[in-house]
């Protein structure tokens, strides 16, 4: 891969990350003005208010409950549940047309044909999840086998876009102890997949520039102050 190609998927990232996180994590932000939004623990929103601003006004249990959401798990779960729309907008170069595979890859250490599922990060997959990837990666081996094809485990991989080994879950590392597919996280991945050792983190810093667009304090201080009118917080605060 040369520069001109490494230069259009960090393009495409930026691209990616500003239609479909950034403009996302707005539209779900700006539609918490109301406490319908929430299912609000009476008890640990009184206490999380005043761990968190001193006093249990309006205003502070409103931070309680929104401060959790946006800046966790609402960004969070868009990040994941846009991760095929990644594979198609920024990786669509590799995509692949094998059923349960998302790319196709020469691994640039190993010289290897891969098949790729791809994963956003290193706890975003279950049990079932184990079983799920070992049969669409045993299928393809098998399909290689009927067609002449020689691929091995070793061909079959995991791909994560971030983390590190350190913070795989348990499920992940199922998939090489008791499987033996290979696992390929964050610096690995990328590494592999684009012959770059610093696309990694070149890939961060890319992101990190349309980030840097996303001052959205005034407009969520004024859904904070929304939040704080509705009559359910209000009868909190007294």
């Amino acid at each position: 891969m040369n520069q001109d190609e490494k230069d259009i998927i960090l393009e495409k990232a930026q691209v990616w990350f500003r239609e479909s996180i950034a403009k996302n994590h707005i539209r779900n932000t700006q539609i918490l003005t109301e406490s319908s939004k929430f299912d609000i623990n009476p008890f640990l929103a009184v206490y999380l208010s005043n761990f968190l601003t001193g006093d249990a006004k309006p205003e502070g249990i409103a931070k309680a409950l929104i401060y959790p959401r946006v800046l966790g798990t609402s960004i969070t779960t868009s990040f994941g549940t846009n991760i095929q729309k990644f594979t198609n907008d920024v990786l669509s170069s590799f995509g692949s047309t094998t059923s349960g595979i998302d790319i196709e890859f020469i691994d640039q250490i190993s010289g290897n044909k891969i098949y790729c599922q791809l994963k956003s990060g290193p706890n975003t997959i279950n049990k079932d999840d184990v079983e799920t990837i070992s049969g669409h990666f045993k299928k393809v081996i098998q399909l290689g086998r009927t067609n002449g094809l020689r691929i091995t485990h070793d061909d079959m991989v995991v791909g994560i876009i971030y983390g590190d080994l350190t913070n795989l879950n348990a499920h992940y590392k199922r998939i090489t102890k008791e499987y033996d597919y290979p696992v390929y996280i964050g610096q690995e991945f990328w590494y592999r997949l684009t012959g770059d050792e610093s696309f990694y983190t070149d890939l961060i810093h890319a992101i990190g520039q349309v980030a840097s667009e996303a001052d959205f304090a005034k407009d969520l201080n004024d859904v904070i102050k929304e939040l704080a009118k509705s009559p359910e917080i209000i009868q909190l605060s007294k």
